[in-house]
């Protein structure tokens, strides 16, 4: 029975996680980076 709840809480966790992310990009927000180039140490120069 607790495997079985620490199971559905992951799941929801993951699941909110997700939802967040798919939001985030449909507002046009990037999943990774957050557009500040000046700043960035990635490849964005």
């Amino acid at each position: 029975m607790g495997t079985f709840i620490v199971l559905v809480v992951l799941g929801l966790i993951v699941f909110l996680i997700i939802r967040s992310m798919v939001k985030a990009k449909k507002n046009g927000k990037s999943i990774s980076c957050g557009g500040d180039c000046k700043n960035c140490g990635g490849g964005c120069h």
